[in-house]
This record gives structure tokens, sequence and C-alpha cells, in this order.
């Protein structure tokens, strides 16, 4: 019997495994069932969930069944970067509270809010922050565009690092935006 077609099989699992791994984020979408960020946390619960980097889970909106099952897996802080307007009747801090968890927010509203300040509020607040991480607005798009400009002005990246970075937590359509704040002189 020929086991060369399943070793092949098997080489371009692990290559693809290790290419995942080697990348540091893992975009996952809302499947309905359970699915493991590698040495992150699991669950349905949270849009587009990635991990652009060990202890920091970024996505979407978070269930509001979510908080039990993310600070039993060693979650301590949940930022939110949604204004209260977008939450509705929705309590999030009381949600995470109740968790266990630590909870800030910073209120990025939209496009006009994507600035360096928020993104140096933003990195600052990371820097406080003791163990495991989830950072969430809408979709995971706002999140990624702070964490891109405060990885070019704080973290020492160039900006393709730093938007491909985020990339790697959501960022998307705020790209351009992104682009534009890192270009204005304030930012250098």
């Amino acid at each position: 019997m020929n086991t060369v077609p399943g070793k092949r099989v098997l080489m371009l699992v692990v290559t693809v495994l290790v290419l995942l791994a080697a990348c540091g984020s893992v975009p996952l979408g809302h499947s309905g069932r359970d699915v493991v960020v590698p040495d992150g946390i699991t669950g349905p619960d949270i849009a587009g969930l990635r991990q652009p980097r060990p202890g920091l889970h970024t996505g979407g909106q978070p269930q509001a069944t979510a908080w039990e099952s993310i600070a039993a897996q060693g979650v301590r802080t949940v930022i939110n970067l949604r204004p209260d307007a977008e939450l509705g009747t929705r309590d999030e801090e009381a949600e995470v509270r109740a968790a266990g968890m630590a909870y800030r927010q910073i209120q990025v509203a939209g496009a006009a809010d994507i600035t360096v300040e928020n993104a140096f509020r933003l990195w600052d607040l990371l820097g406080a922050t003791a163990g495991p991480a989830v950072l969430h607005c809408a979709s995971g798009n706002r999140v990624g565009a702070l964490l891109a400009i405060g990885a070019a002005t704080r973290g020492g990246m160039d900006t393709e690092a730093a938007i491909a970075f985020g990339k790697s937590a959501g960022l998307g359509g705020a790209e351009a935006r992104v682009r534009e704040v890192l270009a204005a002189p304030a930012a250098k």
C-alpha cells in the first residue's frame, strides 16, 4: 500500500497549522460552536475573534452570555471601544464586572474618533492591564485601527507593519483613516 498521498496530506495540514501559528492571529467567524484560538480563549460568543498577540483577544461585540466563559478562561480585563449609544439598553460594564473582570471603555463612535489621542489612551490602558484582555468594538475594525495607530506611534513599527498588525486585530474599512492619521505631521 502506498502511503505517500497520506503523508502529503499530513504535511499540508502541519504546514497550514505552522503558518497560522506564525501569523499570531487566526480570524474566527461566528460559527455557532466553540472554536479554539491557539493559546487563546474559545467560544462562539465573540464575532470575528482574533488573537493579534499573546494575551490580547480582539473582535466584535461579545454576547451578554459570553462573560463568564471568557473570565473562566483567564481573561482579566475587557476594553470596549463602543460608545454607550451603540449598546442600547445593555449595561456591559455591569455584565463584565459580575463575571469578575475589570472593565474599561474608550468611546470611539466613528472615523472622527480614530485619532492618535485615542490610540494613546488605548496603548496606555493595555500597558496597565494585568493578564489577558478582550478588546472589542462592534466588528473589530475600530479595534484594529487604534492598535495600528498605537503600534506606529508608540510601538516603533513602520506604517506598513502597523497596518498589518491592525489587520491581524480586525482592521478593515478604517484602513484609509488610519493611513490619513499616520500621515499627519502630529502623528510623527
